[in-house]
This record gives C-alpha cells, sequence and structure tokens, in this order.
C-alpha cells in the first residue's frame, strides 16, 4: 500500500530487510500476562534491543509488536542520520513543519465494529507487571481536537482496561489533551478523541514534540519528521483525522465531569505510579486491518518506553540553549534516569556565568527535567562515569550548586510535593573556572589508544 513508508509494518519490514538482527519473531506461544514485559527487560539485559514481535499470543489471534522505539540505530536510520547526531537531526527536522496530506482510504478501515460489538478485552493488551491494576494499552495515541481554536494534537496517555468499551486515562503530563479536555469541560461537553494504535516510530517521536506554535499541528511536525505530508485519513468521531497507515483505531470520546479511580501502573520511573487525573474514555466504533497488529509499548524503565522521550528532550533543550548560547555542544538526557529527571549539557565555556544560564534554560524548558549538570567540553556526556568524575573533581558545592524550590513538576514523580506536585529543581556547574589555575587533566591520545589496542592485538588480548 502507499501508505507503507510510514506505517509500523513498513518499518518493520525494512528494519527486516536492511537489518534483519534488530528483528526478533518469537513464535513459541507466550502470555497475556507478564511474559512479554519480562522478555523485552531480560533482553536488555543482554544488551539486546531489537524489535520484538510476538506471533502467538495464548487466547488472541493477532501479534503484538513492540520495543520499536528502544534503539537508537533504528530511529537514527528513520531520520537519515547518525547516531551520534541523532538530537541534532530531530532538532532540525521537527521545525521544518509540513501539512499532511488527506487520503481516502486508510489501511484501517477493512474491519468495523460499533455499538454492542465493540470488545477491547479481545485485544491482546499486555498485562506487565504485577503491580498494575489492570492491562493498559500503552502505545496508544490519543487525537483530539481544541474546542476553541480546532488545532488538533496527538500524544501518548496510559489507557487502563475497565470493561469492553471503557478505558481509564490520566492526562498527567497536564499539555494540550488536559487542557482541551478542561475547556471542553467547562463548555459542559465531552472531548471527542480516537485512539490510534500502530504507528511508524517518527509519528512517536514527532508527538513527544512540545515547544511549538499553538497554531501548529503536530501531524506538521511529523511530516517534518518524515520529509514529505503526512498521510492522515478522517474516521468517524466529528472527523478526527488521523494516520492513515495505523493498524487499529478506537472512537469515543473522554467524559466530561466523570473521574474514577485509575492506576497504579508501573511507570517510567521505575514505581508503581497511583498518581493520575481520573479521566475515562468511552469506545464507541473500532476500526481495524483486517490482519491487524497489536502494537506495544513496554512499560517501566524500558527503552522503549523512555528512549523517544531522552531523544526529543535533548533536541528540544538543545533547541532552547543554542538560541543564547551556541557554544553548547551537546546535550543528553540517560535512559537509566528515566529519560526525563537528568539532563547533561556539554559547553565550551567561554564566559563566566554561562553555565547557571544554561542550567536555568533548561530546567524552564522541559517540565520533567529537574536536575542539569554542566560539563567543559573534553567531559564525555554519554559516559556516566566520565560526568561523575566531573562532578567529583570540579565541584565546589557552596558556589557551584545552585536551587530552584517550588517548581511544577510531574504529578508522576515520586519526590514532587503531593498536593502541589512542584519540586526544587537544581543545576550543577561541573565546569573548570576559566581564570584559574586549575588542574590539567590527563589524557591519551587517540593515536595511543590505537597504538595500545596494536599491543593488546599482538598479545591475544583482543
Amino acid at each position: 500500500m502507499a501508505t507503507d513508508n510510514q506505517s509500523l509494518r513498513g518499518f518493520v519490514e525494512q528494519t527486516e530487510k536492511n537489518d534483519p538482527a534488530n528483528v526478533l519473531r518469537i513464535r513459541q506461544q507466550v502470555s497475556q500476562q507478564l511474559e512479554m514485559t519480562a522478555t523485552v527487560f531480560e533482553l536488555d539485559r543482554l544488551n539486546k534491543s531489537p524489535v520484538v514481535i510476538f506471533e502467538n499470543v495464548a487466547g488472541f489471534d493477532m501479534p503484538v509488536v513492540t520495543n520499536v522505539a528502544g534503539n537508537r540505530g533504528l530511529l537514527a536510520r528513520c531520520l537519515g542520520s547518525t547516531v551520534e547526531n541523532l538530537p541534532t537531526a530531530f532538532r532540525e527536522r521537527c521545525q521544518k513543519y509540513i501539512s499532511p496530506e488527506i487520503v481516502a482510504k486508510p489501511a484501517w478501515n477493512e474491519v468495523v465494529f460499533e455499538g454492542d460489538e465493540v470488545d477491547l478485552t479481545k485485544l491482546p493488551i499486555p498485562f506487565q507487571f504485577t503491580v498494575d491494576a489492570a492491562p493498559y494499552i500503552t502505545a496508544g495515541q490519543i487525537t483530539a481536537r481544541d474546542p476553541e481554536s480546532g488545532v488538533d494534537t496527538t500524544g501518548f496517555h496510559r489507557l487502563m482496561l475497565k470493561g469492553k468499551n471503557r478505558l481509564g486515562v490520566s492526562l498527567h503530563s497536564r499539555r494540550r489533551m488536559y487542557e482541551y479536555h478542561r475547556r471542553a469541560e467547562a463548555r459542559g461537553h465531552s472531548l471527542p478523541a480516537a485512539i490510534v494504535i500502530g504507528t511508524h516510530p517518527l509519528h512517536y517521536m514527532g508527538s513527544m514534540v512540545y515547544a511549538y506554535p499553538p497554531n501548529v499541528r503536530k501531524y506538521d511536525i511529523i511530516g517534518g519528521l518524515f520529509g514529505e505530508p503526512y498521510r492522515l485519513a478522517r474516521c468517524g468521531i466529528e472527523d478526527l483525522e488521523v494516520p492513515a497507515g495505523a493498524e487499529i483505531i478506537v472512537e469515543g470520546e473522554i467524559l466530561a465531569n466523570v473521574r474514577e479511580p485509575e492506576g497504579p501502573f508501573g511507570e517510567f520511573t521505575g514505581y508503581a505510579s497511583h498518581r493520575s487525573t481520573q479521566n475515562v474514555f468511552v469506545a464507541k466504533r473500532v476500526r481495524m486491518r483486517r490482519d491487524a497488529w497489536f502494537h506495544s509499548v513496554v512499560s517501566g524503565m524500558s527503552r522503549d518506553h523512555i528512549l523517544i522521550s531522552c531523544i526529543t528532550r535533548e533536541g528540544e533543550i538543545l533547541n532552547a540553549l543554542k538560541r543564547n548560547l551556541p557554544n553548547v555542544r551537546a546535550v543528553h538526557v540517560p535512559h537509566k534516569t528515566c529519560g526525563a529527571f537528568l539532563a547533561i549539557v556539554s559547553m565550551k565555556k567561554i564566559a563566566e556565568g554561562e553555565p547557571r544560564m544554561a542550567m536555568l534554560t533548561a530546567l524552564g524548558t522541559e517540565l520533567y527535567t529537574k536536575q542539569v549538570i554542566v560539563v567543559d567540553e573534553d567531559v564525555d556526556i554519554y559516559d556516566m562515569e566520565d560526568v561523575m568524575w566531573a562532578l567529583a573533581t570540579r565541584v565546589r558545592a557552596e558556589k557551584d550548586v545552585l536551587m530552584v524550590p517550588g517548581v511544577k513538576s510531574a504529578i508522576i514523580d515520586p519526590t514532587s510535593d503531593p498536593s502541589t506536585f512542584t519540586v526544587t529543581k537544581m543545576g550543577i556547574d561541573a565546569t573548570m573556572p576559566l581564570k584559574e589555575d586549575f588542574a590539567q587533566r590527563l589524557i591519551i591520545s587517540p593515536e595511543q589508544r590505537a597504538r595500545a589496542r596494536e599491543i593488546l592485538a599482538g598479545a591475544s588480548v583482543i
């Protein structure tokens, strides 16, 4: 189909063709309960992160595709970039807005269930952690329009299975979708919405962008990432436009003035989160491909759950820093710090005070980021041992640590105030002073390292 280059299955097919080692098909029967999540985490322990297709889920006739965004190499290939240049490529491409194209025949309109036929329990929704309240749709992109401006948005929100046509929703990012629902509710209306399951990783990536003009559509940003118009089609709920190449579309609404318990859920923090906005989505219609795949994001601290947010935050923070500090070299948001809470900034310091500018800019750019470490360009920001060395040897705590109390933060951050959801954000200047005779770092040149490898190879060590 014409939509394949923008679809999840098109991405998988191209990966199998060009890099078959990065697609793992598991034909052995697995349970919907816990086993798929445990398998992906065990792969991660083995330092492997391929796309995983569970072809035989007990009790279901639909495969589950997961871990599509757990590999920087695959994501870089989607953007035609190198791994090293991935945040910069993302930063540049997501600012080149391209309006979408509307097509008449989407892939997801082959099978339609309405009314009493709607039964979300027939989807192979994984139950991921023993603490979870229920199975969760984790790769569901909710699309809805602003009741005031008419501009739509799309993004991930966890969706708890409550019944055949009922899902618990948390809009805890408190960004556009939260505001759209608030505006609809203020008018006494529920918010019409569609849940999109099974999208290309570039949709995943583009949906995570948050610093863009209010009149720009997320689909314009995703088109920029593809380098061509993103192909959309109108679904049956308020003519909302959704990706034409998606696997499954669930049409319905987020109810006004209805709150129900939702959670706990195994969040990216590595903890079970009981905090939620407690919204409710009611499904009215389900459309899907005849041979639909169920797409799931592995929850908890998996790479699949976190890596895209690392890259998008790296790009967003770098973009904000470059406006006033062109001597900033790079930004790294490590996966192991939940892909959000810590950012490391590399810069060639020209004047004192620049690291503090970088801290304040980064902390103000990203809601979730609460700690920023600024280091000199000689420090490898992708090597936490090197960053910790700079922290241990270049920080004078009495003048290099900045604290900003009472800042809005993530609801699901376990350290945020349980009533106000604020935190004390912190910046650390781990750069060397400019005008002092500071200690000289010991280095081994690339030439010396190359020679050392020759010596070790000669000794059959490597």
